[in-house]
């Protein structure tokens, strides 16, 4: 079985920064379990094949079914229902809290985090599998079971069609059917093998729809690092970008931290015109993967096509002139004698990136499509390099298994979870009952803080300060996150409120003051808060967004919810540390609101870009407007936002919204307006907020009806077929802890607020 390992090391090329705490990996043991346990994770699995259609993202079960059996719990309450016609009683509100906390307590991790998945991405585990078979570590760094189980996950998400999605839940595209089938192909599939003869289905599906030259550009980069494609079909990425001063308004340091640190190690491998070994299964792959003989294919035109599946984002005329431009003329030059000169010098800064970003991060990246960029980049510079083998160790930081089979994580999710979830269960005020989960988790976020900024001079890497931070995950990644901070802040300063016997020590006021200096550096000035880092490029340079499939890649942005928390951090903040740059939190927390004002919809919601979507963005806009002491009776922005939500509630009584109002930005239902009880808590969190139960609270009590009756058994919430995180427009995310955390915080404000008004 496979078994999640929890803040543990045991590998010599791994650092840490504060002993492993938020490390989770998985590893297979064949004799783990009972011969009872092991027949009901084959049930899981083929229960998921059966339903894989309708519901398309894991529920987390392997995990769920091993943390219950090591944290068992006291019996749980029995359910109270309630009536379409009935009141909703404290009883029956206190009742399903417990239940629910009680379930999801259990599945707590002993350093204080809830491990989760965060996946849903089909463009993440395929490349992994490309870059080891380039470098021969295919069969001796993913085992047997690691095989089976990425074949078992890109299996089960083979859409209907015989294509593969850009995620889980989205319609095939090439570069997911084209990754895809790759894989398997490399994994041991004869090309009319797999499960249900997916691989023969896929290749049907590629060809039908045009071939891999319809592969936008990072599936071009992987094929041709692979050895089907080539280098000529690519548009340019010079290396020499990386010898631009900091002053020049395309510097990378103006770019947006994910965009730069997926095209440094790729600029270098364009440089270096890496390809792999053209084996016998490559030279089969390029007859495979195409309509025409591999060698006849035009190239320069296949440089700027992308199949209609595929293009989110059509490259604008005057980038096309510029590729246009680098390819026939900059490229041909810089490839010879003294340009070359440049070249070499441009190629040894970009790996000096690479290796300075591993390094501060521990060898996580910022991301999994980073992280197998920089390995391999660090294994085409030297096979036998510590930094190769520092990288390999990590690899299982990013792997994630569930009854779907085995997939890459971004990089985890534990900080951001352990935040909201910390937050929903003091939103019960039953503290005194669950002191030991929240002990647990207040020494996780001690001890997750970032407690240095990166070594050497920071700034002329491009990194933003760190020190105080936390980061989407764990500390040891490092990376500052604005919206993490001040949730992580948040947490913090309601755990200092609290009696140190039931929730121990608090962090010392210096803390406090480093996580202040770290949001206070992240605002713009428009007010709103950028994610990462500070925004220093103009919007213009998005129309270089070099992706066909993502929009605001280039450069950093402002978000409602990073604008969000961060003035919910400084205000709470300022409520219980009076003294500390005072003026400034409070001309920060005025911007703040403005913005956030300002951002407002004409139909009363907020976009938000993190979650799906205007049901997101909005309860984050009523949680700062709340915090600033905004009511429903003086501000207009609340009204406008209360009448846009109850216009969207279902009959009964939940919200329903497709990932597709992040990609097509108009709100959208689920397909058969089937509610969703994450987005449902969100939409009651922002009325309860917002003041809507003084004005008419039968809105409220309608939803809240549906989440206590949607409660299981066992306490846990259903995990529902629809996805509920985005990025960048147009990829969706699977955060499986939502479906526990909202909930509860929803029936916590409800029995506090509304109950208790």
């Amino acid at each position: 079985m496979w078994r999640l390992k929890i803040a543990e090391g045991g590998d010599k090329w791994l650092t840490t920064t504060n002993e492993h705490v938020g490390r989770q990996h998985w590893e297979f043991d064949a004799e783990a379990g009972t011969a009872e346990e092991r027949a009901q994770v084959e049930i899981m699995r083929q229960e998921f094949k059966n339903n894989r259609f309708r519901v398309k993202q894991s529920a987390d079960l392997l995990m769920r079914m091993q943390l219950r059996k090591e944290n068992p719990c006291s019996e749980i309450p029995a359910p109270i229902k309630v009536n379409e016609t009935e009141q909703i009683t404290e009883e029956a509100t206190i009742t399903t809290l417990r239940r629910a906390i009680t379930f999801y307590s259990t599945i707590q991790a002993h350093d204080g985090h809830w491990p989760a998945e965060s996946a849903g991405p089909l463009f993440f585990i395929q490349p992994l599998v490309l870059a080891l078979y380039v470098t021969g570590g295919i069969n001796t760094v993913l085992s047997p079971e690691h095989q089976k189980e990425i074949k078992r996950y890109i299996y089960n998400h083979q859409n209907e069609d015989g294509g593969w999605g850009f995620h889980i839940i989205g319609h095939s595209t090439m570069i997911g059917s084209a990754l895809s089938y790759i894989t398997l192909r490399l994994l041991g599939e004869g090309p009319d093998g797999g499960e249900d003869r997916a691989v023969a289905r896929g290749r049907k599906w590629i060809l039908d729809h045009g071939g891999a030259v319809g592969t936008p550009s990072w599936g071009k980069f992987w094929l041709t690092v692979l050895g089907v494609y080539e280098w000529d079909g690519c548009n340019p990425m010079p290396p020499e970008f990386w010898l631009l001063p900091k002053s020049s308004p395309i510097s990378p340091g103006n770019m947006l931290c994910y965009c730069r640190l997926v095209y440094m190690p790729m600029s270098y491998l364009y440089g270096k015109r890496f390809v792999g070994p053209i084996t016998g299964l490559i030279r089969s792959l390029r007859d495979e993967l195409y309509n025409e003989p591999y060698y006849e294919i035009n190239w320069n035109k296949a440089r700027n096509t992308c199949a209609k599946e595929d293009l989110y984002y059509p490259h604008p005329f005057v980038q096309d002139m510029l590729w246009g431009f680098l390819h026939h003329v900059a490229e041909p030059l810089l490839q010879r004698w003294p340009l070359s000169k440049l070249r070499e010098k441009a190629l040894g800064i970009a790996i000096e990136h690479v290796h300075y970003e591993d390094y501060i991060s521990r060898y996580l990246c910022i991301g999994c499509v980073e992280k197998v960029l920089c390995m391999l980049a660090c294994w085409v510079e030297d096979p036998n390099s510590e930094a190769y083998k520092r990288h390999l160790a990590r690899l299982p930081d990013n792997y994630w298994v569930a009854e779907d089979g085995l997939k890459m994580q971004t990089f985890g999710c534990q900080m951001w979870d352990a935040a909201f979830a910390i937050q929903a269960i003091l939103s019960a005020n039953l503290s005194h009952e669950f002191g030991s989960t929240l002990k647990k988790a207040h020494n996780f976020v001690k001890a997750s803080q970032v407690r240095d900024n990166p070594p050497g001079d920071h700034f002329a890497m491009y990194r933003h300060t760190s020190k105080g931070a936390w980061t989407f995950s764990m500390q040891d990644q490092g990376l500052q996150v604005s919206d993490c901070t001040a949730e992580g802040l948040k947490c913090a300063l309601l755990f200092s409120e609290m009696p140190k016997e039931v929730v121990g020590e608090g962090l010392k006021t210096e803390r406090f003051y480093d996580a202040v200096n770290v949001i206070l550096s992240l605002q713009s000035a428009n007010g709103g808060f950028s994610a990462w880092e500070p925004n220093r490029a103009e919007r213009w340079l998005e129309k270089f967004n070099p992706t066909e499939f993502f929009e605001d890649t280039l450069i950093e942005r402002e978000y409602v919810e990073c604008t969000s928390s961060a003035i919910q951090g400084l205000v709470l903040f300022k409520k219980l540390h009076k003294g500390h740059r005072s003026n400034e939190i409070k001309t920060s927390i005025a911007r703040g609101i403005h913005y956030i004002e300002q951002t407002q919809e004409p139909d009363g919601s907020w976009y938000g870009c993190w979650g799906i979507c205007y049901t997101y963005g909005t309860l984050f806009a009523v949680d700062a407007l709340a915090a600033c002491g905004k009511t429903y009776q003086n501000s207009p922005a609340l009204r406008k936002a209360c009448q846009f939500l109850l216009s969207k509630q279902l009959v009964d009584g939940g919200w329903s919204e497709s990932h597709l109002s992040s990609s097509n930005k108009v709100y959208t239902n689920i397909e058969g307006n089937r509610s969703n009880l994450v987005q449902t808590s969100w939409a009651l969190l922002s009325l309860i907020k917002a003041g809507q139960a003084k004005i008419d609270p039968e809105p409220i009590h309608r939803g809240i009806r549906l989440l206590i009756n949607s409660q299981m058994e066992d306490g846990d919430f259903p995990q529902q077929g629809d996805i509920t995180g985005v990025f960048m427009k147009n990829c969706a995310l699977n955060y499986s802890s939502y479906r526990n955390i909202f909930p509860i915080w929803a029936l916590g404000d409800y029995h506090r607020h509304v109950l208790g008004a």
